[in-house]
């Protein structure tokens, strides 16, 4: 198994040098065909009249297609020498721009993505990053802004027996295979702590049959299960955590907090998750 694609969705109007370094990387390690993808809405200002003016529809469309431009050629410059073939596709549209993104992955075996930071204020040119997860079908690595590059020497994987969680380490094999460390983690509450450590041990003995080695770490849960996988990662110094996502309802895990919550609020290191 490898990632024979690579799909990185930039960001309109903000700088995307880390995630695009983190792309040319992986698609130098994995001999990858890269596809650059990017999308925003039109101006969708309300006028008493119910329309908006030519001149200001037309200057803003003059906008959004220099931007696209220049995320084009901010992807084509970062990738021309690393990757075996480059593509690029882009849409302005009216619909969600996450289901844009979600529908041309099926062109791909691995979505890289920043977590938006304008996703908050500007959602014409910044997609939500949850919404693609749920909808995409394929793995997506988050890199956050501050992450220059994904060195893959210590990966933790977040384990919780659910099918995202199985999904997410089976995604994930291609890159745990490249890691130097990978460590097998379950938060567990006291009650739990020997069938965690089954659970663990088992994922460990997998993984083996795949060629890579890897160690279990059970820990005891504080009520904060996405806290507790944060301190382990940290104190491992991880440069990458593997995990499910939305394994309750996303109601559910925005009221509650959730692993899935946190890591798409982390900036520290990179995550990839499945669905």
């Amino acid at each position: 198994m490898t990632y024979a694609t690579l799909m990185v969705q930039l960001e309109l109007g903000h700088p995307n040098a880390g995630l695009l370094k983190i792309a040319a990387d992986l698609a130098e390690r994995f001999n990858a065909h890269v596809i650059g993808i990017a999308t925003c809405q039109p101006i969708q200002l309300m006028y008493a009249d119910g329309y908006v003016p030519g001149d200001v529809f037309e200057q803003d469309n003059k906008e959004r297609h220099k931007e696209m431009a220049e995320a084009e050629a901010e992807f084509r410059a970062a990738l021309q020498t690393q990757s075996r073939a480059l593509e690029w596709r882009s849409s302005i549209r009216f619909a969600p721009l996450s289901a844009y993104v979600a529908g041309e992955a099926r062109s791909a075996d691995l979505l890289i993505a920043g977590v938006a930071s304008g996703e908050l204020f500007d959602s014409s040119r910044a997609l939500n990053t949850g919404d693609l997860i749920m909808q995409a079908g394929r793995p997506v690595l988050l890199v956050p802004h501050a992450v220059q590059k994904l060195a893959l020497d210590r990966v933790v994987v977040g384990w919780k027996d659910s099918r995202e969680t199985r999904r997410a380490v089976s995604d994930a094999l291609p890159l745990l295979k490249q890691a130097a460390h990978v460590t097998v983690v379950e938060i567990a509450a006291s009650d739990d702590m020997d069938a965690a450590h089954k659970h663990v041990q088992g994922v460990v003995a997998w993984l083996k049959q795949h060629g890579i080695e890897a160690v279990c770490d059970v820990s005891s849960s504080t009520g904060d299960d996405a806290a507790g996988l944060y301190t382990v990662a940290q104190d491992l110094g991880a440069d990458l955590i593997v995990a499910g996502a939305y394994g309750r309802s996303r109601l559910v895990e925005w009221a509650l907090g959730g692993v899935t919550r946190d890591l798409l609020l982390r900036q520290d290191f990179c995550a990839l998750l499945s669905h």
